[in-house]
Formats: structure tokens, C-alpha cells, sequence
């Protein structure tokens, strides 16, 4: 990145209690190599860093809170740096106007780009801070001490931060060098402090986009198509323009829309624009074909992203195929936005995970510059991978054009959420492998078809309005993410030792149903599906299913990590009783972030389908722990979420139509299958890098679920999800 003054980076910034840019006496020089994180996207550390003429430090990040806790990870690291109380910083999230861009949120990417970022930055501002101070009093460096934003002498002299920087103007290119900490520094970060977005949600406070009322605010809903290639005949707007307190009936093309001046009277007069519209529904949807019928029916292009050794090894030869069906994010507080067009400049409230990319899309969607769009992003009440977020900002956009100078608050239904997101792709995988004499692998073949798990926006053809305009945005055409974060293939390479193997990668650009991420995108089934299998290959050779995956492993940290969970689960002592079984299961997400094994136990009864778990201990290295209750609010919640996906989930859809738009025909885990107990055990690897958990554990809570039915009924179901039907299967089959 070169010095210009026309970045944005560079600009003046003197809002907010007139905040100053950081400078010093002497500018730091880039030194070779790569910045860390997301400091090589924005190097400038006041664009990070920023400290207040009253003395109040501002942290900013282009990550948004989900959920997961990272408001507070970013402060305590942020703080352990700059030697200042947590409760004494200000965090400012996603802004297009304000922070750097990071674009988007996802794939367990916060800590590791995010979090390296802010580490460095803070350390070199506050290593400069300190430089300057010195400097100040004619000291040595090592001789003040610090009262969190303020420097002092041994003899009591006092300087401020908002003093060190003080009507200046230059900042500071940040180095990828990490200064050492003084002797005396408080450790910050390692310990568990109280979540800084939890009170809000506790209280009841404005803490959702869903809770938001800005003044003289007006409501919007949509009406969609019965199906996404049915065709608008006809409709009668007039009779729903006269409804009471119906402010607009927006038409373009297939996208119908009403503003009303009341939320309830907006629900009202779009049940009633739903009537007035005459569709054309076609029978397109390949209605009663089994999950790997359809998937394998589907054009793919196959890429090979794994070729080692030689195949054709002679031995005992096992094959498999594992099947996941099209699933949904299954948001419990459906999709919001805000959207306001005031004198040529639109401003959107969303719980996107992009900002920066949304409002790329949106501008394109708009026919507007870039900079005449803003996107401020607000926490969803339910946001994960690429939900509805997206999508209801452009329908608020569009609705906010149509309706000027006055915010149009959106806020989709249940029906638009489960009928109109973007699907987690339906998956097949197919394994073979070959044991030698000793019960060694000596032979791996994986082939693993799937549509997109990447179709966020950076375009308006990604949004589902723009689809819908008389002069429709066409989708950009997908394309897989490659490896090593893979996309549909992400875990798909085993991360086992082994002599002779083969991956490969359909991948499929067109299917029936609009795709893109759900958490851990191609993770949850690939591990699934070679998890699953390891344990087939452990049975068929005779070995325990933990001594047959440390036999196969050679990182002393994946080794260390599945000790450890099977040495909490009591693994070896399990004591075995009738209807109940134990699951192993094993990954290091994406091969590069957090190693994570999971052990559980399962009870099953086949008269009536119902699994439950039991218990579950899952021991996580993800390095250097930032706070210990977020990592295991992570890992539980990836095991909880997965158990939901892989015990209850699927989309269901006749010729014409998804069919499974509320929650009786989607559903999800209950409390009374929550398991009894979960247990996670951390390996924390001070001074190692941060390596993202949000996603560990959605795989290797699927396969070690998958064993332990298989271990419990002695039969195993292959196909996800794990359901009563299915279950009641295995007892008459």
C-alpha cells in the first residue's frame, strides 16, 4: 500500500468527542515482509487505534459482533497491550464511514486477522506513546510507569495520552515487528472477563437491528414469488394503496413491496398484495430424489486438490458414501435492515457480515457511487454465514429510493427467512480406502460434490432483490474457494498421515436452490464423512477408533489435543450399557486453524427415533487463549448447533416450492436434546498465534455423533440428517 493522502485511511478524524490522529516523533518505517492480519489490508494504526482529546482510546475493527463474544476479545487483547483497563476502551465495529475494512466476518477469521491487527497496533502505539513520553520528561524510556492512559515519572510528573498526541495530524505506518512488553505488564488477555454485548440482551435493552426505532421510522415488507422462477401475471396495487396507513406499493419487475406508517398495518397490506398478485408457478424443483441422486445429477467440475504417492495399493479395500442434505441458517429472530435516502446518500443499518462488501453490492443495485452508501453494521438476532442479512438490506434500500428523506425499517417473516436464504448446499461424498496387513491406511480415494458455499455479495446479482427487477442483476457465476480454506472441500484432505492419497473436488456452479455459507461451509461434512469412516476402517482393522487415529497422526498438537479429550471422557474405563454409545471424532479445522476432538455419549431409542446425548468432552488448542469462557461458549455452542444440523435438519421442497417455511416443517434442537453435559478442555499455547474456533467443532460434533449411534444400534446411517424416521428405520430394517 502505497503513502497517498487520497486514502481514506489518511483522512482527519475529529468526531465523537473529537478524537486525534496518533503521531510521533519519528514515523515508523514498514519493515520488509508481510504486515500481520488484517494490517496488510490497512496499515495505518490510526486506523486502529485512535485516542480522544479526552483522553478516551477508541479501538476499531471491521469485524462484527455475532454472538460469538468478540467485542470482548478485541478489548482484551486491545488492552493487554496498551497496558489500559478493558472498561476504559471504546470498540467501534463495521462501518463503512469509520473503521478498516476487513470484509467480512467469517470463516473463524476474527482472532487470527482481526485480533493480530489490533495486538500489533496497540503495542506500536503504545511503544511510541511511550517513546514520546520520554522524550516529554527527558527520561529514560524504562522508568515511567503507567496509570492505564497516563505516563508518570518516579517523581510524580504526569503526562496523558490525548496530551502525547495533541493537535496533530501525521500517523503512523505500522511495522510487523511486535515490541516487547515492559517487565511489569498486567496480563490482560488469558483470563475470563464478563461479555461486554451480554447486559443489553439480559435487559432487554436496543442490542438487535431487530430493536432499533429511529424517529419518524416507516415499515416495509415483501411480497415474493410462490417460487424463485414463478412469473408475475398480474397485480392489483390500487386496492392495496387505499388500505389504511399504506404510505407506498413499490413494483419493479417481481419485486413487490409495501411502506406503511405502522408495522402492523404493513404485515396487513402485504398479506393483501400477496392476494392481489397472480403468479405462473412452474413444476421445476426435483421433487422426490433422494439426496446423491440429486446432487451426482447436477454438471460439476471436477479439480484435483490432493494427489500424493501412487494409488492401487494392494490390501483391504472399504468404500463409503455420506450424504448431507440442503440445510438452513435457521435464524431464530428473522432478517431486519433499515434503510434511509436523504439528499442523495442512503445509509443502512444491517447485520451483514460485510459492510464494505454490502455496500459495493448496494451501490451497483442503486446505479449510486460508492461513497454515496453507507453501511453501519447493527448485531442481528441470529446472524451466522450468509443468511438473509444481505438481502433485506437491498430490499430496504430499494424501499428507502422509493420512499426518500424518511428511514423504511424492513423486517422479513419467518416464511421469507426459510423460503428465501441462501441454502447450505447439499453435499455427497464418496471414500475408499485400503488397510495393509498391519491395519494401516496405506490407500485414501475422496471424491466430495457440492454447489457453492460462496455467494455473498461484492455484486448486486448476489442480491435477491436485484433478481427480481424488471431489469434483473444476473448472479455472478460462483466459483469454489481454494485451497487451504477450500470452500466445499474445505477439510476434505485428511489431516492424517497418509502414504497414497487422492481428493477431489466437483465442484457444481448451478443447482436448484440459491447456496452459499453456513457455518464451516464443506468442514461439516467432509469431517463428517471421513471422521465416520475412520471409525468404519478402525472397526475393519480390529483397533480401537482413538489408538487408530493416534496411529495416523504426527502433529504432537493433534496428538496431544485427542489425548486429551479421550483421557476426560474416560475412554478407555467406558463401561458399556444397553441402548447407549460412545463417538470419536477428530479435526483441525481448515488444516491451518484450531484443532479441536470431541468424545460423546450417546442413548438411543430405536422404538420411537429419539437420540439423546448424553455427555461430551471436547479438548480445543486454538494457541494463545484470549478469554477462556469464549472459547468454550464457542465450542459448545458449535456442538449444540451441529447436533441440531445433524440429528434434526434438512429443507423439504415439493415440484414447486420450499415446504418447509416455519418451524414445524424445519426443525431444530429442543432443550430436551440438548446434551446433559458438556465439558471443554483447553490447551492454551501462550505466544503462539491466535487460530479461530467458531467453526472447530461443527465437524467433529457430527462424526462423533454419527459413531456413537453406530455404536449403540450397531448399525450406521450415513445419510444426515439422523433423524426419528431414519432411526425408526434401523430397528425394522
Amino acid at each position: 500500500m502505497n503513502d497517498s493522502p487520497k486514502r481514506p485511511g489518511r483522512r482527519r478524524f475529529l468526531a465523537s468527542g473529537g478524537a486525534l490522529t496518533l503521531s510521533f516523533a519519528l514515523p515508523l518505517r514498514a519493515a520488509p515482509g508481510a504486515l500481520p492480519g488484517s494490517l496488510e489490508r490497512e496499515p495505518w494504526l490510526d486506523a486502529w487505534i485512535r485516542v480522544g482529546s479526552d483522553n478516551r482510546v477508541s479501538i476499531f475493527t471491521g469485524k462484527v459482533e455475532l454472538g460469538q463474544g468478540i467485542k470482548t476479545a478485541l478489548l482484551q487483547v486491545a488492552a493487554h497491550e496498551l497496558q489500559i483497563d478493558p472498561g476504559r476502551l471504546v470498540l467501534e465495529t463495521a462501518d463503512t464511514e469509520r473503521s478498516p475494512d476487513e470484509g467480512y466476518t467469517a470463516g473463524s477469521h476474527s482472532m487470527q486477522d482481526s485480533a493480530t491487527a489490533i495486538r500489533h497496533a496497540a503495542a506500536q502505539v503504545r511503544a511510541q506513546l511511550a517513546e514520546k513520553a520520554a522524550a516529554h520528561f527527558k527520561v529514560p524510556a524504562a522508568t515511567l510507569m503507567q496509570d492505564n492512559s497516563v505516563f508518570r515519572t518516579p517523581d510524580g510528573r504526569r503526562v496523558s495520552f490525548s496530551e502525547l498526541v495533541a493537535g496533530s495530524e501525521q500517523h503512523v505506518r505500522a511495522t510487523n515487528a511486535l515490541p516487547p512488553r515492559t517487565p511489569n505488564a498486567r496480563r490482560l488477555i488469558g483470563v475470563t472477563l464478563p461479555r461486554v454485548d451480554i447486559p443489553g440482551k439480559l435487559k432487554g435493552h436496543v442490542a438487535y437491528v431487530q430493536d432499533l426505532r429511529l424517529p419518524a421510522m416507516m415499515h416495509g415488507r415483501v411480497v415474493r414469488p410462490p417460487s424463485p422462477s414463478a412469473r408475475l401475471l398480474s397485480v392489483d396495487k390500487a386496492a392495496v394503496a387505499r388500505l389504511p396507513g399504506v404510505l407506498e406499493v413499490v413494483q419493479d419487475g417481481r419485486f413487490l413491496a409495501v411502506i406503511a406508517d405502522e408495522e402492523y398495518r404493513a404485515v396487513k397490506a402485504a398479506k393483501a398484495l400477496a392476494r392481489a398478485a397472480r403468479w405462473e408457478v412452474p413444476s421445476v424443483l426435483p421433487a422426490g430424489r433422494d439426496v446423491a441422486a440429486l446432487v451426482r445429477s447436477l454438471p460439476s467440475t471436477p479439480e484435483q486438490v490432493l494427489a500424493q504417492g501412487k494409488p492401487g495399493t494392494p490390501g483391504k479395500t472399504l468404500r463409503a458414501t455420506y450424504t448431507r442434505p440442503f440445510q438452513l441458517h435457521a435464524s431464530i429472530g428473522p432478517s431486519c435492515a433499515i434503510a434511509l435516502l436523504d439528499e442523495g446518500r442512503y445509509t443502512v443499518w444491517t447485520h451483514s457480515q460485510g459492510v464494505f462488501p454490502l455496500r459495493r453490492a448496494l451501490a451497483e443495485l442503486l446505479g449510486a457511487p460508492e461513497e454515496a452508501v453507507r453501511c453501519i453494521h447493527a448485531e442481528g438476532s441470529g446472524c451466522y454465514g450468509h443468511n438473509g442479512a444481505d438481502d433485506v438490506a437491498a430490499d430496504a434500500a430499494l424501499m428507502a429510493r422509493a420512499f426518500p428523506g424518511i428511514p423504511v425499517r424492513v423486517q422479513w417473516m419467518r416464511e421469507d427467512e426459510h423460503a428465501w436464504e441462501p441454502f447450505g448446499p447439499a453435499m455427497v461424498a464418496d471414500v475408499a480406502a485400503t488397510l495393509d496387513a498391519s491395519g494401516r491406511i496405506v490407500d485414501w480415494q475422496y471424491e466430495v460434490w457440492s454447489q457453492s458455499h460462496n455467494t455473498r455479495p461484492g455484486k448486486a446479482g448476489n442480491l435477491l432483490a436485484a433478481t427480481l427487477l424488471a431489469k434483473p442483476f444476473t448472479p455472478p457465476t460462483p466459483k469454489p474457494i481454494p485451497q487451504p480454506q477450500g470452500s466445499g472441500d474445505r477439510n476434505a484432505i485428511p489431516y492424517y498421515v497418509l502414504p497414497n492419497a487422492r481428493v477431489t473436488h466437483r465442484f457444481q456452479p448451478a443447482g436448484p436452490f440459491r447456496t452459499s455459507a453456513v457455518r464451516s461451509l464443506g468442514a461439516y461434512c467432509n469431517v463428517f464423512a471421513i471422521e465416520s469412516f475412520m471409525d468404519e476402517l478402525a472397526r475393519a482393522a480390529g483397533l480401537d477408533p482413538v489408538a487408530f487415529r493416534l496411529r495416523h497422526l504426527a502433529d504432537p498438537r493433534a496428538i496431544e489435543v485427542v489425548k486429551l479429550a479421550a483421557s476426560k471422557f474416560g475412554w478407555d474405563g467406558y463401561k458399556r450399557s444397553p441402548r447407549r454409545g460412545r463417538g470419536f471424532a477428530f479435526a483441525r479445522y481448515k488444516n491451518l486453524a484450531a484443532y479441536c476432538a470431541i468424545a460423546l455419549e450417546v442413548e438411543v431409542a430405536l422404538d420411537t427415533g429419539f437420540v439423546r446425548i448424553v455427555r461430551a468432552d471436547a479438548a480445543v488448542d486454538c494457541g494463545e487463549v484470549v478469554s477462556p469462557d469464549g472459547v468454550r461458549n464457542q465450542i459448545e455452542g458449535g456442538i449444540v448447533q451441529s447436533s441440531s444440523w445433524t440429528l434434526l435438519e434438512q429443507v423439504r421442497f415439493d415440484a414447486s416450492q420450499v415446504i418447509s417455511q416455519d418451524w414445524a416443517g424445519y426443525p431444530i434442537l429442543r432443550f430436551n436434546g440438548v446434551p446433559d453435559k458438556v465439558e471443554v478442555h483447553l490447551l492454551d499455547r501462550p505466544g503462539q498465534p491466535f487460530l479461530g474456533t467458531g467453526e472447530a467443532a461443527q465437524g467433529p460434533a457430527a462424526a462423533a455423533l454419527a459413531n456413537a449411534v453406530a455404536d449403540a444400534c450397531g448399525r450406521r446411517v450415513r445419510d444426515l440428517p439422523l433423524n426419528r424416521e431414519r432411526m425408526r428405520a434401523l430397528a425394522i430394517s
